[in-house]
């Protein structure tokens, strides 16, 4: 498996420079196609209002949604065009409701390799930045690769990658989804925290994923971390740290009794304070 068809999806003018430039490094790196979408979002929540009033209220906030779309279009073809000329691109604006995001989304993650996402918490995001992961995450099927607030980094060859690994399906499609950037790895640590006293894997944690990746030509070995911080994440992210990683893989999980799908809070603790890039598949 290669990476070919890259996605990225813009909701603010002033942030897309962040994940195109990500995006298209990477892209240039796999010698990938980018697809870039431009979305203007229609956040207006109509509760109730006066007789008459609704189709005025929803008409000037389809017009504000449109002229968003237009202006971060714009931006993105300004940052696209400061890119490596050999880059293939497209651009296309839409316009969508909060509500009906995760459709439009989704049906464009499905035909992408690769999502490359900003980080989508921080004090000016909004509820899109959210909704836009876990549409393409839950609904698209797509692995997404979160970028930092620092930008890509090392993303497009990153030499030292971190698996956040508990034998889940999720961390297995995230690792599988992951595997042409593993393979070109210096190294690769298969972090397992606190591992089960019963289980498959109870005498040899993450060896068969070990065993599995070596066989692809990866350069893996096995660490196993005992969970002296009060939560996962924190573990995780010190090693991420202590290892000086480029890169960090792990399942990403979804549960809430509210909505189809929401980041779990091991995975929402990782991208709030993420300082790589972190490759998430569900």
């Amino acid at each position: 498996m290669a990476y070919k068809t890259l996605l990225t999806i813009a909701t603010s003018a002033e942030r897309c420079d962040l994940a195109i430039t990500g995006a298209a490094a990477i892209a240039t790196a796999h010698d990938a196609h980018l697809d870039i979408l431009a979305l203007g979002v229609d956040r207006t929540q109509v509760g109730y209002s006066y007789v008459g009033s609704g189709a005025v209220i929803l008409q000037a906030a389809l017009e504000r949604s449109e002229q968003e779309a237009k202006e971060i279009e714009a931006a993105a073809r300004k940052a696209v065009g400061e890119q490596d000329p050999t880059l293939r691109w497209t651009v296309e604006a839409a316009v969508s409701q909060l509500g009906a995001l995760t459709d439009l989304v989704a049906q464009r993650a499905r035909f992408a390799d690769l999502v490359i996402l900003p980080r989508p918490y921080g004090p000016s995001q909004g509820a899109e930045a959210e909704a836009v992961i876990e549409a393409a995450l839950f609904e698209g099927h797509a692995p997404v690769l979160v970028l930092p607030d620092s930008g890509a980094g090392r993303a497009p060859n990153p030499r030292r990658v971190a698996i956040a690994w508990n034998q889940s399906a999720e961390a297995m499609s995230a690792v599988r989804q992951a595997l042409p950037i593993l393979k070109a790895a210096d190294m690769v640590s298969i972090v397992v925290i606190d591992p089960p006293q019963h289980g498959p894997e109870r005498s040899d944690p993450g060896g068969m994923l070990c065993q599995m990746l070596v066989r692809h030509g990866v350069k893996a070995e096995v660490t196993v971390l005992a969970r002296t911080l009060p939560r996962i994440s924190d573990v995780l992210a010190r090693h991420v740290r202590d290892m000086n990683a480029d890169l960090l893989v792990m399942g990403a999980y979804g549960h809430s009794r509210f909505r189809e799908a929401i980041l779990g809070g091991a995975t929402r603790n990782m991208l709030e304070k993420a300082e790589v890039p972190v490759l998430m598949a569900h």
